[in-house]
């Protein structure tokens, strides 16, 4: 006797098997990699994940197509970026994690996809980096103040999430000011391509696993913002200590 698949999962299934699919069709066909983020030296989870990064990119090059063609600009999608970054917190703070998360996902998809765009197009600038840097500073507040509210009512879960909002913050204010000192530091274990990528899946997932394990509502939440907290801390230490290095 097979069991029936839960509806909450259908979605995620089929998602993630047209990923897998899709990358076998990447794979197969070349496997290019990106010429800017070669030059850039991005690096998904410590370089684990940098053949993701490029499928990634791979992926989104027809949307960046699609954009040129209706005269899209960057910051159009740095603003549409944050308008599902709002929903994804507001989601989560009243415990529609799924959902929560899927907006996360989306909110990441077109923040890559605005930054692949500005290079493709030559319209990278100053402006469009300053606003795109502070607006995704708003959506990882806010969406770590929505996991808090949700978590208010479990023993560490608002001072988890307090502490990975406070390392993410850091992660990014170390590699702020090491810049304006002339040192680029982009390195490090928990960036916010990793962050996005563990809280959408972890809000996502969450119903599941803790129905198939018969643990309480959110706590596969609660690990995810635990390991964050303890890696955005890792990674900020680690950029102060080798930005120091280079200044000294």
């Amino acid at each position: 006797m097979t069991m029936p698949v839960p509806h909450d999962a259908i979605v995620p299934v089929v998602i993630l098997g047209s990923a897998f699919v899709s990358m076998i069709v990447y794979a197969i066909t070349g496997a290019d990699r990106d010429p800017s983020h070669e030059e850039k030296g991005t690096h998904l989870f410590l370089g684990i994940g940098d053949f993701l990064v490029h499928w990634f990119i791979w992926i989104i090059d027809p949307f960046v197509a699609f954009s040129v063609r209706f005269g899209l600009t960057p910051d159009h999608h740095s603003y549409i970026a944050t308008a599902f970054g709002v929903v994804s917190a507001g989601a989560m703070a009243t415990g529609h994690l799924a959902l929560g998360g899927w907006m996360l996902a989306v909110n990441g998809f077109i923040d890559t996809l605005d930054g692949h765009l500005a290079r493709q197009t030559n319209q990278s600038s100053s402006r469009g980096d300053f606003i795109d840097g502070t607006l995704d500073r708003f959506i990882d507040v806010g969406t770590c103040l929505g996991l808090l509210v949700y978590l208010r009512h479990s023993t560490w879960g608002p001072l988890i999430a307090a502490s990975a909002m406070g390392g993410s913050l850091i992660v990014s204010y170390a590699r702020a000011r090491g810049e304006v000192q002339g040192i680029n530091c982009n390195g490090g274990l928990m960036q916010r391509p990793e962050r996005v990528v563990l809280l959408s899946a972890a809000c996502v997932f969450d119903s599941m696993v803790t129905r198939l394990l018969a643990w309480p509502a959110g706590s596969l939440v609660l690990a995810s913002l635990a390991l964050m907290a303890v890696t955005t801390f890792v990674t900020a230490v680690h950029r102060t200590i080798w930005i120091a290095a280079r200044l000294h």
